[in-house]
């Protein structure tokens, strides 16, 4: 109530605008208020649904053309909602994946006049995470893989040489978290994914002074470290 806004272009502003409308960014109430607001969404849908802030997904095991027609029936069903309480769907970011089931499917979702077609993917980056229609992690090992490595040639690049106690500060704080960020989620189970990952530790440990010539069990143990997979598993 009562807010005001311009817009502010190379020194030149417009006159001011009382919004009477939506929540600013930033405020503390605004998820709350969000989530309120979209609160009644699952009602609509007859398949199984899960919401995190904007981001919505819907599933349904496929076993015949009847469970891919009520798919379809749910996503006119967000439409009707989305025109209902003028929160718009953007039909260009919604994907479609197909995990194990080989029901020759389509699925569209319409944006005012147009009719569009959903994207089918193979892989696709949700919350951070890759996930892909085999359900394998391993791209999800690579790429968190190749995160830390870059953080950790840039401790490299500024710390030629680290000490124990300043190696343990960087290494939770800047790598290890990139190996470990929602893991409960892709935790690996083939050796090759597990190694990937590993092999990171393994080679931010050699980076202590004095360090480069023992074994990585006795590294750990100087450091009162694990494996990450002990850390995963414990």
């Amino acid at each position: 109530m009562g807010r005001s806004m311009r817009v502010m272009v190379n020194g030149s502003s417009s006159s001011w605008v009382k919004v009477s409308s939506g929540v600013p960014q930033g405020s503390v109430l605004g998820p709350l208020l969000f989530l309120i607001f979209v609160n009644d969404l699952p009602d609509w849908v007859k398949s199984s649904i899960k919401m995190f802030a904007d981001d919505t997904k819907l599933w349904v095991t496929i076993s015949d053309t009847t469970d891919s027609e009520m798919l379809q029936e749910d996503l006119n069903r967000l439409k009707c909602w989305s025109d209902k309480w003028l929160l718009r769907f953007n039909p260009e970011k919604c994907k479609v994946m197909h995990v194990g089931h080989s029901v020759p499917t389509e699925y569209t979702l319409q944006e005012k006049d147009h009719t569009f077609k959903l994207a089918e993917v193979e892989e696709e980056k949700d919350l951070g995470i890759f996930v892909t229609n085999d359900l394998k992690v391993a791209k999800q090992c690579k790429e968190a893989a190749k995160k830390a490595m870059n953080v950790l040639r840039t401790v490299k690049r500024h710390f030629p040489r680290i000490d124990e106690p300043t190696f343990l500060i960087l290494y939770k704080a800047y790598v290890r978290p990139h190996l470990e960020y929602c893991v409960q989620a892709w935790s690996p189970y083939f050796k090759k994914d597990i190694e990937c990952s590993e092999q990171v530790q393994r080679r931010a440990t050699k980076l202590i002074n004095g360090f480069k010539n023992l074994s990585y069990e006795n590294r750990l143990k100087r450091l009162k470290l694990t494996t990450l997979e002990k850390r995963r598993l414990g």
